[in-house]
């Protein structure tokens, strides 16, 4: 299953999910709609109209089962009363990844830490995030939680973040730790943290029905509601039937909701197990995690309940399921592990009385970026270009793409890595990557930098340069993926001059490269979306309406490619071939009306189409860069700047040249 289709059905369980919600919903409105008629019926009146009680002699209304103005009035509160609540925990998960992190007590693990675990678990997440071609997500640790588990959250690849307990760190091996992390980025990639958002929202506006009631009943146990005069007797008991109808039904509509969220979620488990063991061909790394799971007496039990609501994120188990396990919201350990080793024979891992981990050398550890040793697996070789193969790599996480971010990251000096790790230094590390090769328009960047940025912006980015040196161009686009995350904590007041200077810095030539665009487009639809990862939203479904979008991507491509020793136009028609609902609506525009402005403008517009017109345009611009059978690196660099506008995470394409 490829990315778009993933995502094309993480939209149609957003769907089915919505409707399995609202016949929950439905459940409840009836329910209170009955226990209001039932209410009314045996409960003491006052008005002219009824019959009414006086001294101790009640008398109840006859029941009329069918009340259009009373089911019209409960549908209305219940609906008003679980969409709002719905709506306001979607606003808190709007926020992104980072807010339900820290909602649940995570803390944000410091690029520079110099605990080796955490330094590891940073390595692993790092060699993904530029294999699968995402902003380096944000990392967590739950420091009081001893038990293994993990979990990634956000709207977004660029908003998410990937959380693990202390447990984890302290218990599992790289390879198991390797295994964890691509489970959790299938998740990432497959649209599953947007469900997971949605369906805890949906599940909230329910049970809020059912919080209003045990309020009710509290309030009253507390002697906070209270009746008033001598008659008040009927009052304070037609209180308390509503407080205890509100809790009941609450409650049963939770239930179901409960049964239908586990259900999806163990559904996409298994899906994410076997997508972490086609990452890291590995499979005893996520077996090994499972049985280390099942071997130590805490297992993936978590022991605060800030993350009860958010249990169907993790990695396994993390609450003690209910009713027999009908809300367990993970297969059992024994099922996912025998899903990929059918020859499993039950025994789980026998941890040891005491854990020495201090005998453990640095690199077997694991601790040093690429420690994995792929030595016993066959990596695929670079394929030849392909336009099939590079669209099928959007969204995907391949082994071979996974030894060339680990040879990629070992490649890049110690010095950048921890300044991409630094929201002071990050700013300077992309200064110094548009850096021009020509010495005069160098000094002309440095001058600008001492003048925009400070004296010591200058003094670190001359402190940067010789390692700088050192970098090929294959190094640049994952370097600035690194920095993502240290770039979006840089305050707005800092944001907005940084990214001015690296504009000026960009146009000081009076030009603009592919990679100073790739570079550009990449990180400012990074930094919007992680600011405001609810902005991304489908507005455009026709192909008709974005035609002329189009068209000024394949141009801006095809003037790119024809550099490769095809001419524009015959690049242009190869990808234009592509898209026959737009026969003979595209055309080759000229440069100057499909230039870097222009085409932002076109991929601005374009990020709001739907998936089909997403998948097809790139189909399309795989075939024009790809025309003359050989790929740039000035190429790939446009069509991954093209994808990530696009939100589709493409991975650095290995067959550039």
């Amino acid at each position: 299953m490829d990315f778009f289709e993933a995502q094309a059905r993480a939209k149609q369980r957003t769907g089915r999910l919505v409707a399995l919600f609202m016949v929950a919903v439905i459940g409840t409105i009836l329910g209170g709609y009955f226990a209001t008629i039932f209410l009314l019926a045996y409960s003491p009146t006052r008005t002219s109209r009824h019959r009414y009680y006086q001294s101790s002699n009640i008398e109840t209304t006859p029941v009329q089962l069918w009340q259009p103005q009373v089911f019209l009035t409960v549908t209305v509160g219940t609906l008003l009363v679980v969409g709002i609540a719905s709506l306001v925990k979607w606003q808190e998960f709007s926020a992104g990844g980072s807010a339900v992190a820290e909602s649940v007590g995570g803390r944000p693990i410091n690029p520079h830490t110099t605990d080796l675990r955490e330094r590891r678990l940073l390595n692993v997440v790092e060699e993904m995030a530029i294999a699968s071609g995402i902003p380096m997500p944000a990392v967590y640790v739950l420091d009081q939680e001893p038990a293994i588990n993990a979990f990634a959250a956000g709207l977004t690849t660029s908003d998410a973040v990937v959380t693990v307990t202390r447990g984890t760190l302290d218990k599992l091996t790289r390879d198991e730790l390797q295994g964890v992390i691509g489970h959790e980025f299938s998740h990432i990639l497959n649209g599953d943290m947007r469900l997971n958002l949605q369906l805890s929202a949906l599940l909230f506006g329910i049970l809020v029905i059912g919080l209003a009631g045990r309020g009710i009943l509290w309030a009253m146990t507390r002697g906070r509601i209270r009746g008033d005069g001598k008659n008040s007797g009927g009052a304070v008991i037609a209180i308390a039937a509503v407080g205890l109808a509100l809790l009941i039904l609450g409650y049963v509509g939770y239930f179901f909701g409960k049964l239908i969220q586990a259900a999806v979620s163990r559904q996409r488990e298994y899906l994410a197990d076997a997508s972490s063991v086609q990452f890291t061909r590995n499979p005893g790394g996520i077996t090994g995690a499972l049985k280390k799971i099942g071997g130590f007496a805490l297992g993936s039990s978590l022991e605060s309940n800030k993350s009860s609501t958010i249990g169907h994120f993790f990695f396994a188990q993390a609450f003690e399921s209910s009713f027999g396990g009908l809300w367990a919201t993970h297969p059992t350990l024994d099922s996912r592990i025998r899903a990929i080793d059918p020859q499993f024979d039950g025994k789980m891992f026998d941890p040891p009385e005491v854990v020495d981990v201090s005998q453990e050398s640095f690199a077997k550890a694991g601790f040093a970026p690429g420690a994995l040793d792929h030595s016993t697996l066959k990596r695929p070789a670079a394929p030849r270009p392909s336009p099939v193969a590079i669209i099928a790599t959007i969204g995907t996480l391949a082994p071979a793409n996974i030894a060339h971010a680990e040879t990629l990251l070992a490649s890049v000096p110690p010095r950048l890595r921890d300044a991409a790790r630094s929201p002071t230094e990050s700013a300077i590390l992309l200064y110094g990557l548009l850096l021009d090769g020509n010495e005069t328009m160098r000094e002309r960047q440095r001058s600008l930098v001492a003048t925009k940025a400070g004296a010591e912006s200058r003094r670190l980015l001359g402190e940067l340069e010789p390692a700088l040196g050192s970098l090929g161009p294959e190094h640049k686009l994952p370097l600035l993926q690194l920095a993502v995350p240290a770039l979006r904590n840089l305050p707005p007041a800092s944001l907005v001059p940084f990214l001015d200077t690296l504009d000026e810095l960009v146009h000081a030539d009076g030009k603009v490269s592919t990679f100073e665009f790739a570079l550009q487009k990449l990180l400012t639809r990074s930094l919007a979306l992680g600011e405001k990862p609810g902005a991304a939203v489908v507005q455009v479904y026709s192909f008709n309406a974005v035609a002329n979008e189009i068209s000024v991507v394949l141009s801006a491509l095809a003037y790119t490619a024809s550099n490769g020793g095809l001419d524009a136009a015959g690049a242009f028609a190869a990808g234009a071939d592509q898209l026959k609902l737009l026969e003979g609506k595209l055309a080759l525009l000229p440069p100057a009306a499909s230039d870097f402005v222009r085409l932002d403008a076109a991929l601005d517009k374009l990020a709001n189409a739907s998936g089909p017109i997403k998948q097809r345009l790139l189909f399309a611009s795989a075939h024009v860069v790809g025309a003359d059978g050989t790929i740039l690196i000035a190429e790939a660099e446009l069509l991954r700047a093209i994808a990530a506008a696009l939100d589709c995470p493409m991975p650095p394409l290995l067959a550039a040249a």
